[in-house]
């Protein structure tokens, strides 16, 4: 399952909800217009996944406005606020040359160009410019020793995701920036 967008809250009273995206193409909800979506709701008293079938999306001020058959007024869409929202893999966008899944970069070994191990990665976050990988070091010292690498061509040099392994040419300075 791929999580694509979080309900945030309620638009109107016809059941209409707002959601963040957590996918890098938002407009990728009208291609689902029709088909099956997962709903996990955060309020552990709720039964943990349900299926809904998505009627309506359109992008709206960097949201996503949804409908979602069976909730059919605001007391229904607050119920499901919070919920993530998930799709199966088959119904991913397929990815160009050289792009990789978030969730598929969790978890990898880094390594150097000398093939040194360095730790795995624990988190990215997008920016703007590009993306940011956390290293998580298997040092076990006091303190912090993970750290940043910007998801650039001049430092990530190799990607292999059926081998588990990246390939980073670490600049001057990369290693200090502390996660």
């Amino acid at each position: 399952m791929f999580e694509i967008g979080i309900i945030t809250k309620p638009q109107g009273i016809r059941g209409e909800m707002r959601v963040l995206p957590t996918t890098d193409d938002p407009s990728r909800f009208s291609l689902l217009i029709g088909d099956e979506i997962y709903l996990t709701p955060q309020n552990l008293l709720q039964a943990n996944q349900k299926t809904y079938i998505l009627t309506h999306a359109r992008v709206q001020k960097g949201m996503v406005v949804i409908k979602l058959e069976g909730i059919d007024d605001r007391n229904a869409a607050e119920s499901i606020i919070k919920s993530t929202i998930s799709i199966p893999t088959e119904k991913a966008l397929p990815l160009d040359q050289n792009e990789y899944y978030i969730r598929d970069l969790i978890g990898i070994k880094v390594y150097t160009e000398d093939e040194e191990y360095i730790g795995i990665i624990s988190r990215v976050f997008s920016t703007n410019a590009n993306d940011v990988y956390v290293i998580e070091t298997s040092e076990n010292s006091e303190g912090n020793n993970n750290f940043m690498i910007p998801a650039i061509k001049d430092v990530i040099q190799h990607i292999d995701i059926n081998a588990g392994k990246i390939i980073v040419r670490l600049m001057d300075g990369l290693r200090e920036l502390k996660a």
